[in-house]
């Protein structure tokens, strides 16, 4: 037998970079041609394969990388997720340690830059599915956040509901809006001024 040549040094590493970001930019060709074809055709309207065809991927690519389009939704939304934990993190300035709603202003500011994206999130094509997840972002987000405002509970439970059908709602208005002097700082001031209430009544039941 002949003996096996060892790899060189850096070449498993440097293959292993190369197919993350073979991964990355197929998981983002998908995501892109996913959030067009929610806009031109609505949710409920789009297929596998059109997917495919709109993003130049085959149909075998497709389902190495997702079980289906809803696998590549929830895909996207995890990633927003931990985008917006470490934009929390690495925020510079000082914030007091547990301030609830540390995520508001880097999610305003990604609805504000990414808003074609977002009108697909929360628009009338949407449909329920796609509403549905971004709610559940929401409500992660908040889960997350108001952990050390008050214990768990129905009360809790209730208010993360609250908030996040409220922030819902006001970030669907706001993209709908011509744009004025209401920029992510306004919004983000104005959305925790109205839940400064809700936050003070879960503070007062622990």
């Amino acid at each position: 037998m002949h003996a096996t040549k060892s790899a060189p040094k850096g070449t498993a590493k440097s293959s292993s970079r190369v197919d993350d970001r073979r991964i990355q930019r197929t998981h983002q060709t998908l995501r892109d041609a996913l959030i067009g074809l929610i806009l031109e055709k609505g949710w409920d309207a789009i297929s596998v394969l059109d997917l495919c065809d709109r993003a130049n991927v085959g149909r075998s690519t497709f389902y190495t990388h997702f079980a289906d389009k809803e696998d590549l939704l929830i895909s996207g939304f995890a990633d927003l997720r931990k985008g917006l934990r470490a934009m929390c993190r690495n925020a510079p300035g000082a914030v007091e340690p547990g301030q609830p709603l540390l995520f508001l202003r880097g999610l305003i500011e990604h609805v504000s830059d990414n808003q074609r994206l977002c009108r697909a999130l929360v628009g009338k094509r949407s449909g329920l599915v796609v509403q549905n997840q971004f709610r559940k972002l929401l409500l992660d987000l908040l889960k997350d956040d108001l952990a050390d405002v008050a214990p768990a509970g129905q009360r809790l439970d209730a208010a993360k509901h609250f908030l996040a059908g409220a922030l819902f709602e006001m970030l669907n208005w706001w993209l709908e809006q011509p744009r004025g002097p209401e920029g992510p700082a306004q919004l983000e001031a104005l959305f925790l001024q109205l839940a400064l209430p809700v936050l003070a009544t879960l503070r007062k039941a622990r």
